[in-house]
């Protein structure tokens, strides 16, 4: 049985389901390599600082159902969502084997992740396709970046004007804005340049893409808002012996306090759902920082399944439909 719907399959990084999978969740994202016993306990510290929480699967499946909503809100039917995580269930492969099964015969692969890198959207891309050489599924496209697609920057504008307006005046007027993605590992090319440490992609021999990504939309988002100060940092870098994209947002924020700034609003544009890379990394380790460099910190809320947000993700697939239509 085929399905003339058109089935688009929202893809994430996964979430531990609880404090009893967060080694069974760190192992599969290690490659099947267990943390250490020390390492373990630090994650689930980590995890029981914000009072144990695992949302990210709630938050997808919400934002997969709102943009599917926004997409059959002019074509009842048109479209169908399907889940698929990275390092946990439902895995990739399980979202390409339902689609299978429903017999669409049409797909688009959406990452939520705006930024593309080979080591990131790309690898997302892979499984799918590897999905589909072991078991068959429909014909797929995929929205491979949308970090500059405009219903994205106005809603980070709109988050960051926000943040802005939850400072006093004194603080707003000297406040800058950090706008940060999760930080990836990097190799050093023969003339000294970095690059993500497994990409190959041509798009980064000038370049790096991912890099240039975060700095145009901070860039337009700045520019939405006639921001003056602003700069891009990395969070959540790995304990890995590789360096990492730097510099780090604890850094950044020390910078901007020793250059007089009174506040500091932290944009996580790389990121688009409350998780411990947001709740920890940003709400308790940056937060810290700030207080002890004295400057005030205000995060955006992130995007979650906000309806201006799931009417963006909409909004990219049925752009990047009538580009491929059309051959662009």
């Amino acid at each position: 049985m085929s399905s003339r719907a058109i089935g688009v399959l929202f893809m994430a990084y996964g979430t531990a389901a609880g404090p009893d999978d967060v080694e069974r969740y760190y192992t599969d994202i290690r490659g099947g390599r267990p943390p250490s016993p020390e390492h373990l306990r630090e994650l689930k510290d980590r995890y029981a600082a914000i009072g144990n929480r695992f949302p990210l699967l709630d938050i997808t499946r919400d934002q997969a159902r709102g943009a599917v909503d926004a997409l059959n809100a002019e074509d009842q039917g048109a479209f169908r969502g399907y889940l698929g995580m990275k390092h946990s269930p439902p895995f990739i492969a399980d979202g390409v084997e339902e689609m299978r099964r429903d017999g669409i015969e049409r797909a688009v692969g959406l990452v939520l992740a705006p930024h593309w890198s080979g080591m990131s959207v790309d690898t997302y891309v892979e499984r799918v396709e590897k999905a589909l050489v072991e078991r068959g599924g429909p014909e797929f496209t995929f929205v491979r970046r949308w970090f500059d697609h405009p219903g994205f920057v106005e809603l980070l504008a709109g988050r960051v004007s926000d943040a802005l307006g939850r400072l006093a005046q004194d603080e707003r007027d000297g406040a800058a804005v950090v706008f940060s993605a999760h930080s990836l590992p990097t190799r050093q090319l023969g003339d000294g340049t970095l690059r993500c440490k497994l990409c190959t992609s041509p798009a980064c021999e000038t370049a790096c893409r991912y890099v240039e990504g975060l700095r145009e939309t901070a860039d337009l988002v700045a520019g939405r808002l006639g921001l003056t100060e602003y700069a891009t940092g990395w969070q959540s870098a790995g304990r890995t012996a590789d360096p990492w994209w730097g510099p780090p947002v604890e850094d950044v924020i020390r910078d901007l306090a020793a250059a007089g700034h009174p506040a500091v609003i932290s944009c996580s544009a790389g990121f688009v759902s409350d998780h411990l890379e947001i709740l920890y990394d940003l709400d308790i380790e940056a937060r810290q920082v700030a207080s002890d460099a004295g400057v005030r910190f205000e995060r955006t809320e992130m995007p979650n399944a906000d309806p201006a947000f799931v009417h963006a993700l909409a909004s990219v697939i049925r752009d990047h439909l009538a580009a491929s239509a059309s051959g662009a």
